[in-house]
């Protein structure tokens, strides 16, 4: 992929920048649980603030559906900010999808966000495969680039892209059905595909041989022994291996095994080793496993999505901004 435009590229002294961040964090009785992609954001922030501009950062947080849902609320992650950024003045908007102009890309919605600021900085590569207003819309409004977290996620997922280290090995878990379609990008490119979690149940068609389907247990809230050994045996062949979503309830310690055998047999292994997605970042810090991965991804959804197409919806929203 060519250069992308960085912050760097940008004047921003005395000017106004709006920072989209991917704070999609999990939050349990009004407190962050797992702080990462908060400190992800870290470098962009203070950059901006050395080059004296005024940050207001936007995000997101769960799925409100266009309504307000106190308990999704950023006002936890305002308080994490304010403390890791030793008060330093930075304005954290409210949670961008309790507007429904957000996930509509809704042009007046767009609009009043863009009033905000004199640049955009698209710091939040999971989202970048939305159609949303914070991600495609601002960018057509305002001088735009990208912060350093989102160039890195490029700049290693490119590598991987254009030559990984095979037999290449694709893990999948997680509750979310929409991650099936990555089968369908991705089933050329890897070598094995590993499908965990609770996604075995929605599946309604037969796949080729290298696409192998998980046992669950009796509740369907864990892989099976067996399950495991056959995947663990895959993982220490693997050259590459990348793996978005827990292969069961890892909240609850009856149905932890799963997740955590998977992880330590990735760890164990020679292998090129990359996670992304919220849920497994969260896994692996309850593991405290997370330290020895080669590339953490903040994005699942967005990380299978640039390995499948080389861009996101994000990613030509600027360029096109900036040819």
């Amino acid at each position: 992929m060519k250069k992308l435009p960085s912050v760097e590229d940008l004047s921003v002294e005395q000017k106004t920048v709006l920072l989209r961040t991917n704070y999609d964090v999990p939050i349990k009785e009004g407190q962050v649980v797992d702080g990462t992609r908060i400190d992800e954001s870290l470098s962009t922030i203070n950059y901006l603030l050395e080059q004296k501009a005024k940050v207001i950062i936007i995000s997101h947080l769960g799925r409100p559906g266009g309504k307000v849902v106190p308990e999704l609320s950023l006002k936890p992650v305002e308080k994490v900010l304010t403390l890791l950024l030793h008060g330093d003045r930075v304005k954290l908007l409210e949670n961008l999808r309790f507007w429904p102009g957000e996930e509509a890309n809704d042009l007046n919605f767009t609009q009043s966000l863009a009033s905000l600021g004199d640049f955009y900085v698209n710091d939040a590569f999971a989202c970048s495969h939305r159609q949303h207003a914070s991600i495609v819309g601002l960018p057509k409004l305002l001088p735009s680039a990208f912060g350093f977290d989102f160039l890195k996620e490029v700049e290693v997922l490119s590598e991987i892209k254009e030559k990984p280290y095979r037999p290449v090995t694709l893990i999948l878990g997680g509750a979310k059905e929409d991650k099936l379609e990555v089968v369908e990008k991705l089933l050329n490119w890897v070598d094995k595909i590993l499908i965990g979690g609770k996604l075995p149940q929605w599946v309604s068609k037969s796949y080729p041989e290298k696409v192998m389907m998980a046992q669950l247990n009796p509740q369907g809230k864990d892989i099976t022994l067996e399950s495991i050994n056959q995947f663990k045996e895959i993982i220490s062949l693997s050259g590459t291996i990348i793996w978005a979503g827990p292969m069961g309830v890892f909240e609850e310690i009856e149905n932890e095994e799963g997740t955590k055998q998977i992880a330590q047999a990735i760890l164990a292994s020679q292998a090129f080793k990359v996670v992304g997605g919220g849920d497994t970042e969260a896994a692996l810090t309850k593991f405290n496993l997370e330290k020895n991965f080669d590339y953490i991804s903040s994005g699942g959804g967005a990380m299978f999505d640039f390995l499948a197409k080389g861009t996101l919806p994000g990613i030509e929203a600027i360029v096109k901004k900036n040819d």
